[in-house]
């Protein structure tokens, strides 16, 4: 309240005072330190910022390693179904062969029903070993992209525990109200950030 033109400081104007100026900060010697209010708050927002940045990577992170289980999974499929074509044109080849050999031991006149069976066997055997190379061709396709989220995965994982280390630089700030902290707060934090720029980027 005011008397006679000078203000007289209520207990709670001192309150509310000290929480605007971020609680007046004092150094060891009692002085006050007139930016650290600033600076707390600066640390507080950017620390929220850091969080949802965080929990972006680390949700990016969980996504790219499901894909990688998920392309993996694929993969084992189409190495499955080439496996069972292989196994068909075995099959294919062994019947061919002995075709062959009841072609060698037939007589002259019979031979020629054996000739169309092997030429029918060679000609399926083709088909079905196009069929065998391209599903061999997909599971390598879907192998190399399983490794290419996984490592991405690796990337945000990294990027997401970077920042963590980041907000407890920030959090040991605040308490300490170190500068050197805070200026390796802010380092680790750009370090974070570019780590998911680089995933993102799939580097």
């Amino acid at each position: 309240m005011s008397s006679n033109g000078f203000h007289v400081h209520g207990p709670h104007d001192h309150a509310i005072e000290h929480v605007v100026e971020g609680h007046g900060d004092h150094d060891a010697h009692g002085n006050s330190d007139a930016g650290s209010g600033v600076s707390m708050n600066r640390i507080a927002m950017f620390t929220a910022i850091l969080a949802t940045v965080g929990a972006i990577f680390s949700y990016m992170g969980g996504a790219t390693q499901a894909n990688a289980g998920l392309y993996k999974n694929n993969a084992a499929l189409a190495k499955a179904q080439a496996s069972n074509q292989w196994n068909y044109f075995q099959a294919k080849s062994t019947k061919q062969s002995l075709a062959e050999l009841a072609r060698d031991l037939a007589p002259a006149d019979r031979q020629s029903k054996y000739d169309e069976k092997i030429a029918r066997y060679e000609a399926e055997k083709k088909d079905i070993q196009k069929d065998a190379e391209k599903h061999e061709a997909i599971s390598k396709d879907w192998d190399k992209q399983s490794d290419e989220q996984m490592h991405q995965h690796h990337r945000w994982a990294q990027a997401t525990t970077v920042l963590q280390v980041a907000i407890a630089l920030a959090a040991i700030a605040l308490l300490t109200r170190r500068k050197w902290l805070e200026r390796t707060m802010y380092g680790v934090a750009f370090a974070g950030v570019m780590i998911g720029v680089l995933a993102a980027l799939h580097i």
